[in-house]
């Protein structure tokens, strides 16, 4: 019998031996007929083989790793040597019992056992006979069972298809052999030396790359032909897949030279240019020439582009200075250079778009509509700078979209508030690092035309930085007679802003610069009535609130009086956004109750409102009628809208002082000396003992003391207060006052009149106290504002007592 060493198709399988391993015989047709003649045991020591499969004839090297499987080839290798080798349906099975491993495996004689040095033992193994396990006997120490030999049914020696198969075995196999790296060419000095069939096809079948579950049917294949039959289709397989990965490292390393191939012609054509005289960036060039030409500019405009990119030729395409350039470049070209939207100049159309977004503010509608009108009769006219001033919440911003729509304009925003950089107004220099345009001139390219509505949000919240003062830098942009050539430091050319309708939202005109203010038209909006928070909630946050929760008008109504309720009893401003979050907030209610399935009323009631909004939180606002000397009701205004508050005063006894609490500013303490003063200096006038003054302190009380007030207009109120505290005569009902004194008893008109007076009336108040010369704001307010409110308009301090305080004193009990 010839001796060769065991060479297999599969690499591992090599590694498995080392280079003094012994050599192993091929099996030969007397080999073969010899092992046929061999008797299968009845019973055998079964181990379990975990990625492989055992084919008769063929000599295969195992790890064995488990204790069980170390203890059965120790024992087996002292004995006679031979084992069954069956493998496990898993292979992450720790310890397989009989449904963990196929029936059919294969009869093996142990021929070698190796220590190696990682404490693992190899064993070399020989396959002799199918086989099929009737019962497992034991499992311990190690698996045994019962076995019965499988026949195997064999092709006779002269069926010519069977031997045309067994030759187109052996020529695929050596092809698979030729195209694989994986596999050594001396496997094909194998294939040819083989002279038994049986073992050839076992021998193909063991190193197929196939998986363990696809070799173990082959094993089970009681008919030799058959299983030669299916060896050929999975090699066939096999040798497709190669033949393809070969075509795609072809195709691969195609596309990899004609890449280089490219990358060293283009660099030639580069140097052939260089040498010419030429650039390679010549087709840009052409590109920014060409879409330039498409621009309506003026000469001045066209020449300093010419200028510019002229420029950009002579420069070196790998410096850094070339991509600014080009960048510059670009701005120019994408910028809207004396493109302009047509106006629509349907003024009732305009007039129904604001009145369906914005429920009042007819002083801003009107002076839109006159903005239209008067441009539609010029057809030119430098667009106004608009101020829209008022309390956060009254729809300012949003008043911009309607606007634009209304125009039939583009609209784009810039939020103002915390800017404290110069250059975010100018631009920087283009010679700087990182340069960009100012947020005026990109926002002008992102609209695309030269003539949007521009809203400029949160304008008195510009501050002043280290880097300039940005309040200063938008003068030029905010003024008519300046921005017809806005200068951008990094556009270095005039850009015409007065076709722009700049719209500038604010909470305060306090914080803006007197001179940025005189460049725009102010245009008070005002905080909301009651009512008018009604029909807002009702037309325009309620249909909102259920579309954006995914509801119909159906799922949830509330009428006009919960809605009231929700006003009085849950907000507190001059706005609506409190209102609206109340609002969502019964969407929500609604929504919930829908996506759990659960019955729910549709139409709000007041026990649901508290149901779902909790117990009334400002009930406390409402005015407070009190029955003791010295409590008096004042009006304020705030930033959020007007408001009222309560003024107290207490003698105790002392030496005279005055002490003054409720976090009071610098002003309004000044109002309360002004008035004590007032009150000593015309004790006679009131009727009140001078003794007083000196055996009693005086303490005054703003109630909230942890809100911050000043300013003059509380004078009036605190005022009465004192004198109705030294001569003991209450303060009428219903009844508040605003207004600043001097120390002759003169009465002083105030601001916010209209936000006093919508706190008045939020808080049931019937009776208003004004200086007479305030009597041309309350003209100016819509008389729905004013009904049911009663106002008296004095000069003098005189009138405001005779006015406010009640004729009848209270018992002494009462205020001591």
């Amino acid at each position: 019998m010839a001796r060769t060493k065991l060479i297999t198709l599969d690499s591992l399988s090599l590694q498995e031996f080392q280079e003094d391993a012994e050599l192993i015989p091929l099996m030969t047709p007397e080999d073969e007929d010899a092992m046929d003649k061999e008797e299968v045991p009845e019973s055998l020591p079964i181990l379990p083989l975990r990625n492989t499969v055992l084919f008769p004839g063929v000599v295969i090297p195992i790890t064995a790793g488990r204790d069980k499987s170390i203890q059965l080839i120790n024992e087996t290798n002292r004995g006679n040597k031979i084992i069954g080798v069956v493998s496990q349906k898993e292979e992450v099975q720790e310890d397989p019992q009989l449904q963990d491993l196929n029936t059919v495996g294969t009869v093996a004689r142990i021929l070698r056992v190796l220590k190696m040095p990682d404490g693992n033992t190899t064993v070399v193994i020989q396959g002799q006979k199918r086989f099929e396990i009737s019962q497992l006997t034991t499992t311990e120490p190690y698996l045994t069972a019962t076995v019965n030999p499988v026949p195997e049914a064999r092709p006779s020696a002269d069926n010519e298809e069977f031997q045309a198969i067994i030759e187109s075995i052996k020529e695929m196999a050596l092809e698979i052999i030729k195209d694989s790296p994986n596999i050594p060419s001396e496997a094909s000095f194998a294939i040819k030396n083989i002279e038994s069939n049986s073992f050839l096809i076992n021998f193909v079948s063991s190193n197929l790359n196939i998986s363990v579950e696809d070799k173990q049917k082959l094993l089970e294949i009681n008919d030799l032909k058959e299983r030669a039959l299916a060896i050929l289709k999975h090699m066939n397989v096999e040798l497709q897949r190669l033949n393809l990965r070969q075509d795609i490292q072809s195709k691969v390393e195609s596309d990899i030279n004609q890449q280089q191939r490219e990358y060293f012609l283009q660099q030639q054509m580069k140097t052939i240019q260089e040498e010419l005289g030429g650039n390679a960036h010549q087709v840009e060039i052409q590109e920014l020439r060409d879409k330039a030409k498409t621009k309506d500019w003026q000469e001045e405009v066209a020449e300093h582009f010419e200028k510019e990119i002229s420029k950009l030729e002579r420069m070196n395409p790998q410096v850094a200075e070339y991509g600014i350039q080009r960048n510059y470049l670009d701005l120019i070209l994408e910028l809207p250079w004396n493109e302009i939207s047509q106006d629509q100049f349907d003024l009732k159309r305009a007039r129904k778009i604001l009145d369906r977004d914005h429920y009042g503010l007819d002083d801003v509608k009107d002076r839109i509509v006159e903005y239209l009108a008067v441009l539609k009769l010029r057809q030119d006219m430098k667009s106004p700078i608009l101020c829209l001033y008022g309390p956060p919440g009254v729809g300012k911003t949003s008043l911009g979209k309607s606007i634009a729509e209304a125009l039939g304009r583009e609209y784009v925003r810039m939020s103002l508030g915390g800017l404290r950089d110069e250059a975010e107004i100018r631009g920087h220099r283009k010679t700087y690092i990182g340069a960009m345009p100012g947020r005026i001139v990109q926002n002008i390219k992102k609209a695309g035309k030269s003539n949007p509505v521009f809203v400029l949000d949160e304008i008195d919240k510009l501050s002043v930085g280290s880097q300039g003062d940005p309040s200063s830098a938008m003068l030029e942009v905010l003024d008519p007679e300046q921005n017809m050539e806005f200068h951008d430091n990094f556009l270095e050319l005039g850009y015409d802003l007065s076709k722009v309708l700049f719209i500038a939202t604010c909470n305060s005109l306090s914080t803006i610069q007197p001179a940025l203010r005189d460049r725009m038209e102010i245009i008070e909006v005002s905080g909301y009535t009651i009512e008018e928070k009604v029909e807002i909630a009702k037309q325009h946050l309620l249909p909102k609130q259920l579309e954006e929760h995914g509801l119909k008008s159906d799922h949830l109504k509330i009428g006009k009086r919960q809605l009231e309720r929700i006003v009085e009893g849950y907000t507190r401003e001059s706005g609506v956004r409190t209102l609206e979050k109340q609002i969502a907030k019964m969407v929500r209610y609604a929504a919930m109750k829908i996506a759990m399935e659960e019955k729910y009323e549709t139409k709000v009631t007041e026990e649901i409102i508290i149901q779902v909004l909790g117990a009334p939180k400002l009930e406390r606002d409402r005015y407070e009628n009190h029955d003791v000397a010295g409590v008096v009701t004042g009006l304020a205004w705030t930033r959020v809208g007007g408001d009222i508050l309560y003024i107290e005063s207490a003698l105790s006894k002392g030496k005279g002082q005055l002490t003054m609490t409720g976090n009071l500013g610098k002003v309004m303490k000044e109002s309360a000396t002004i008035a004590l003063e007032y009150i000593k200096s015309n004790a006679d006038l009131f009727g009140i003992d001078p003794v007083l003054f000196e055996k009693y302190n005086v303490h005054i009380h703003v109630p909230e003391g942890a809100t911050p007030k000043d300013g003059p207009s509380a004078g009036i109120t605190m005022l009465t207060s004192l004198v109705s505290l030294f001569t003991q005569r209450r303060v009428r009902r219903n009844l508040a006052m605003t207004g600043e004194i001097t120390l002759r008893g003169k009465v002083l008109p105030v601001g916010g009149i209209k936000e006093k007076i919508l706190a008045a009336k939020r808080a049931r108040i019937k009776e208003i106290i004004l200086c007479e010369e305030n009597k041309r704001d309350i003209d100016e307010i819509k008389p729905r504002y004013l009904k049911g409110l009663t106002f008296h308009y004095v000069r003098e301090m005189n009138e405001v007592l005779e006015v406010a305080l009640l004729k009848n004193k209270v018992s002494k009990a009462k205020v001591l």
